[in-house]
């Protein structure tokens, strides 16, 4: 997954910067996989690493620093930290907590956490030149090829090129393949996306023979840099994630990103020299466009929300400090909806049931289907 990727990049990154060997003063601890010592000094996790951790750790005691970094992303995970951490941070005045962003809104996190103090970091970025191109066709492979060559024509560099999803990146891949192949310069064309084996992601960082065009899902938005860029091509697109209130799923609908994601996309290229963003859409649209994305408690079940809740052992929803607080009618709906499968009592309790069904990571509903299956001795007929 991205941020199992991103952790393991940072630390070898660390490792490096301080001239040690991954598990020693840098380690890294993601699902299934773990690298550290007893003198490791800087521990680099996912989210929901951390979150498991509360229930072994309720103050979290083995840790005198947390840094929270993307925290614009407003996760599941990370809006649970920050409401956790501010919980510990009343029991423990001596933990350090450090929330950080390249498009985060600063005063309001501040303010969340009793007004915090705001440093601003300037980063080491070279100057990056915006162009609006809307594309005259639907045909969104050929407009990024027409973009590259464009570019190519100023000087050759590698192109980040951001899509929604697997399918979008190879169709994109085939297309350019066939297109740059026999060109003036010798161009590799590398997708990158979640699914993908950890060889497979590794391929970004190793070198390359001529230029490259890198693929890539918003996994390269802010989970992970890819080394090397000069220019990037953003279509202005994403797959979000959103619960249907009326037919009651979560969907993947490809939407348009918000500036803050836009602004995020732009400064993946700069940092080696000047770069240029390629927007293929107009500056009218991108102005139109809200200024962040919602966060992901606003477009999630929250039957799901409140199944993590329980399990974690955070308390009850609409006493949890969020920072931007659920709707209390959804609450409600989430839990009368978690009463029907069995996974609460009607005192809103969690039942051995609903223990397993926080196990899985899918739709209560889904998940209910899947543990009844199991029972029926119809397991595989379900998963298909």
């Amino acid at each position: 997954q991205p941020r199992r990727l991103t952790a393991r990049s940072v630390a070898a990154r660390l490792a490096e910067e301080l001239h040690t060997r991954i598990g020693e003063k840098v380690g890294y601890k993601v699902r299934f996989s773990e690298q550290v010592g007893e003198d490791s000094l800087i521990k680099l996790m996912t989210d929901g690493i951390l979150l498991a951790e509360t229930a072994r750790d309720r103050y979290l005691n083995q840790y005198d620093t947390i840094i929270i970094d993307e925290a614009h992303e407003r996760t599941l995970n990370v809006d649970f930290l920050l409401g956790y951490l501010k919980r510990v941070l009343e029991k423990r005045r001596d933990l350090r907590v450090i929330v950080t962003s390249a498009t985060i809104d600063p005063e309001r996190f501040a303010a969340f956490f009793a007004d915090a103090p705001i440093i601003n970091v300037e980063g080491r970025g070279y100057p990056v030149t915006v162009r609006y191109r809307p594309p005259e066709t639907d045909d969104t492979p050929s407009a990024i090829e027409g973009a590259i060559r464009e570019l190519w024509r100023e000087g050759p560099g590698d192109v980040l090129v951001f899509l929604p999803g697997e399918r979008d990146i190879r169709d994109a891949e085939q297309h350019l393949a066939k297109a740059l192949s026999g060109g003036k310069w010798p161009a590799e064309v590398v997708p990158l996306y979640a699914r993908l084996t950890r060889a497979a992601q590794n391929r970004i960082f190793s070198p390359s023979k001529g230029y490259r065009v890198v693929l890539a899902t918003n996994v390269a938005e802010t989970s992970l840099t890819v080394p090397g860029i000069r220019y990037v091509i953003d279509p202005g697109d994403a797959r979000i994630s959103r619960y249907s209130a009326r037919s009651r799923l979560q969907r993947l609908p490809i939407e348009p990103i918000s500036q803050a994601s836009a602004n995020q996309r732009k400064g993946r290229c700069g940092r080696l020299s000047d770069g240029v963003c390629f927007r293929l859409y107009s500056e009218q649209d991108f102005v139109g466009r809200p200024e962040f994305t919602d966060p992901e408690i606003r477009r999630t079940n929250l039957a799901a929300v409140v199944l993590r809740m329980l399990e974690l052992g955070l308390g009850e929803v609409d006493r949890f400090p969020f920072i931007d607080p659920p709707d209390p009618k959804v609450v409600r709906d989430g839990y009368r909806l978690l009463e029907e499968l069995g996974a609460v009592s009607a005192r809103g309790k969690l039942t051995a049931l609903g223990q397993r069904l926080a196990r899985l990571p899918v739709d209560p509903r889904l998940g209910r289907m899947l543990l009844a299956a199991t029972e029926q001795g119809c397991l595989a007929e379900v998963l298909v």
